[in-house]
């Protein structure tokens, strides 16, 4: 994709949350877990690298102590649609024992954080939570649920706010979703 493409995406999009949303959408989230978890001292994983957006806005307004790091995993790999997934990276810091918060950008079709969650209670956490920013809603169960979700987007393909569109876009303050044909 080109810059012209890339410029022609985004002027085709529509817009579902716009910045001033997600801020509030980050207080209320963090809020909550807050309320849950400032008495459990959690190891916080951001799931590179959609997550980073979102975690970063999140972290400051978590007013209690934590650690911090990320695991990589993914499915999509600049595309729109999932394959097997790929760990790029695993957590450094020691997992066994302790209560884990995981922040993705999105629980979508559920795979990569399911796997995640898995891996990090077979590394021996003694609890997973997830906190994502936004959850799509689909017609079908899903292999994990979120502990602490903002949104819930339509089935799109949505882009901003950590998440992209062909690589694309992960920068914006707000979401999107590709205009349908």
């Amino acid at each position: 994709m080109d810059l012209n493409q890339a410029w022609t995406l985004i002027n085709r999009a529509e817009l579902l949350h716009g910045a001033s949303e997600i801020e509030l959408t980050l207080d209320r989230l963090a809020s909550r877990i807050t309320d849950a978890l400032a008495d459990r001292f959690p190891l916080v994983l951001c799931v590179m690298g959609g997550a980073v957006v979102f975690t970063g806005k999140l972290l400051p307004r978590l007013g209690f102590p934590l650690e911090f790091d990320y695991l990589h995993a993914t499915r999509y790999r600049d595309g729109t649609r999932g394959g097997e997934i790929e760990w790029s990276a695993l957590p450094r810091k020691e997992v066994a024992g302790r209560c884990v918060l995981l922040l993705d950008d999105i629980l979508d079709e559920g795979h990569t954080l399911a796997a995640a969650k898995a891996k990090l209670l077979e590394m021996g956490a003694s609890e997973v939570q997830i906190g994502v920013l936004a959850e799509k809603k689909l017609n079908h169960d899903k292999p994990v649920m979120a502990d602490f979700c903002g949104l819930t987007l339509p089935n799109r393909y949505v882009f901003g706010m950590g998440m992209d569109a062909y690589g694309l876009w992960r920068n914006l303050p707000a979401i999107y979703a590709l205009k349908e044909d």
